[in-house]
């Protein structure tokens, strides 16, 4: 790529066939899916019979003959990581799980769990595979997916197999009175992804609340009682269903296993049902929301204060963010609307021709276009929460939290959990997106626009133990946001996330300064950064995300040994995982890497 100016930059990148390509491939992806506007649509509609003539490559040897087996493509959230066709085994019970681990040892084939693909990262899989490896997927959302309930057990809990999705697991619990804190926005997760990667929604306690039995800030990962896993057995010399509960010292390392493990069930506790009121607000400058600790007025951190729950999403070069606050509201109050069902924001679901044409432009190369598109989508915003009677609504937690749709936009997105105090978070908010907006600011006066989508930004408590209802719960030692033993006035952890379209240009680069950034000023001074699992990290800036080898040997993994006993951190993770799976049957291209 030339660098004799930045319209040059700009011109040669567009014209670079691959470059070309991808952007067009993505832009037909993402239009495709948003035009389908359905869950259904985001699981592949095919699938080939081993036996057909379709079949791409051969089939698995000595595939067990009971456990039905096809061909199947495979594509992640953003599109980046797209297979044509992948072997794929739809097991009736978790005792078949284990007849297809062992049959994939003794024929040195890795299993991969097949879930909703909701995913960022490559830790189930690297762009690059192909059916012709040594793969086979295991679909758990077709048969895996029973639950039960014991609401009278103290606190209520729910049994649930993997492949249950969330949406359909908090509509049960909804219907035994349960619920959690908090949760994900999208629905379309499976339970096993989520607790693979500590999924999170937005929560810490507002000033004066208290945690009702069963509840926990932390991520869903907290929540865990007790897990089945698939692990070897040394005596038995074979792979087996075992479960661990929660106090025992092994089960740490299954807890968030980022796929180096399989989980087949899980128990969580869950607490009472929480009616919300969830309030937005599109009128608050950044400067005002984001400004420096200790100033007055509408801050991020009096409004976390007030209600605990608080998410922002900035468009890039507006002026306002979209601030949404969840308080705990018992009853309904006057003049606001009840949310019976969730996703309660069509507008940002859908892909509006307007919409469509800018993302053309940006996709084919005018990314000079990028302050329109941010304009564009926070309009949509404004007019789509009058339109729809959206400011303020009431309801259900499973209501208010749930409001991300398949159909919506699909972008790529870094992703960073700030481990830090209560009276710390407005700085770490000041100081990320001053930072941010500088060096936006700085592209932009080169003609470079590498970040199209927004600024997201959410909080949550840490995955403490105290909070699980077992005596000698022990912490998941791959959390992103498991406490610092050395440093318990800790108590939460900012989530800091940007979004834009996959190819983007500049992307890698501006991803790669944002990164370093993070890591050397959130270094343990008053706040301690760590990577969120699902998301982008490891940018290396010639070659994208999960490349950078610094920081995946040592920046992710001091990260999670920083303040804390040595054997308890996350060598001692690995070595777990290592014992449980030593022929590396549950592992991917970057978890070898990441996990060796």
């Amino acid at each position: 790529m030339s660098n004799d100016s930045p319209h040059d930059a700009i011109n040669d990148d567009h014209s670079a066939p691959d470059a070309d390509r991808h952007r067009r491939r993505f832009l037909g992806q993402a239009l495709a899916i948003g035009a389908a506007g359905t869950g259904a649509a985001w699981w592949p509609a095919f699938a080939v019979d081993a036996a057909s003539a379709l079949a791409t490559c051969a089939a698995p040897p000595a595939f067990p003959a009971q456990i039905p087996l096809f061909q199947q493509a495979y594509r992640n959230w953003s599109g980046e990581i797209q297979i044509d066709a992948l072997w794929t085994c739809s097991p009736r019970n978790p005792e078949e799980v284990v007849t297809v681990v062992n049959w994939a040892r003794q024929h040195g084939y890795r299993v991969r769990p097949r879930g909703m693909g909701h995913n960022w990262s490559p830790l189930n899989l690297a762009p690059d595979q192909t059916c012709a490896e040594r793969i086979v997927m295991i679909d758990t959302l077709t048969h895996l997916n029973r639950v039960e309930i014991d609401r009278g057990a103290q606190p209520a809990r729910v049994t649930a197999q993997a492949g249950i999705s969330m949406q359909d697991l908090l509509a049960r619990l909804e219907e035994a009175g349960l619920g959690l804190a908090h949760m994900p926005a999208p629905g379309d997760l499976s339970l096993g992804g989520v607790l693979a990667v500590d999924a999170h929604g937005t929560a810490v306690p507002a000033l004066g609340e208290t945690r009702q039995s069963g509840h926990s800030y932390g991520s869903l990962s907290n929540l865990v009682l007790s897990l089945t896993a698939v692990v070897w057995d040394a005596a038995r010399q074979a792979y087996m269903l075992r479960s661990f509960r929660r106090d025992e010292a092994d089960c740490a390392a299954f807890l968030a296993h980022l796929g180096r493990a399989l989980i087949v069930e899980a128990t969580l506790q869950a607490g009472p049902n929480q009616r919300l009121r969830c309030q937005s607000n599109v009128g608050i400058a950044a400067s005002e929301l984001f400004a420096a600790p200790g100033s007055t007025g509408r801050t991020f951190a009096s409004f976390l204060d007030k209600s605990g729950r608080v998410e922002t999403i900035h468009f890039p070069f507006t002026r306002n963010p979209w601030l949404k606050v969840w308080t705990l509201t018992p009853d309904l109050p006057p003049m606001v609307r009840e949310a019976a069902t969730p996703f309660n924001y069509p507008f940002s679901d859908s892909i509006p021709p307007e919409l469509t044409d800018l993302i053309c432009d940006i996709n084919l190369g005018d990314v000079s276009r990028t302050p329109a598109l941010g304009a564009l989508q926070y309009s949509l915003v404004s007019a789509g929460l009058m339109f729809t009677a959206s400011f303020d609504l009431w309801g259900w937690s499973r209501n208010l939290m749930l409001y991300v749709k398949p159909s919506t936009l699909r972008v790529t997105a870094n992703g960073y959990a700030v481990i830090t105090s209560r009276a710390n978070v407005q700085r770490v908010v000041h100081e990320f997106v001053s930072f941010y907006q500088a060096r936006a600011e700085a592209y932009r006066a080169q003609g470079k626009f590498p970040v199209n989508g927004p600024v997201e930004i959410r909080v949550t408590g840490l995955d403490r133990a105290d909070e699980v209802a077992v005596r000698g719960a022990v912490e998941p030692l791959l959390s992103a946001v498991r406490p610092v033993r050395d440093r318990p006035e800790w108590d939460c952890a900012v989530w800091l996330d940007l979004l834009t379209l996959p190819g983007t240009p500049q992307a890698e680069p501006f991803y790669r300064e944002v990164e370093q950034w993070v890591f050397s000023q959130f270094s343990g001074e008053y706040a301690l950064a760590r990577v969120e699992w699902s998301k982008g990290w490891g940018y290396d800036a010639v070659h994208g995300a999960w490349s950078d080898a610094a920081v995946i040997g040592q920046s992710i993994p001091n990260s999670l040994r920083y303040g804390q006993a040595a054997d308890s951190a996350w060598d001692a993770a690995v070595a777990i995982l290592n014992r449980y799976d030593p022929a590396r049957v549950f592992s991917s291209p970057l978890l070898d890497r990441l996990l060796p």
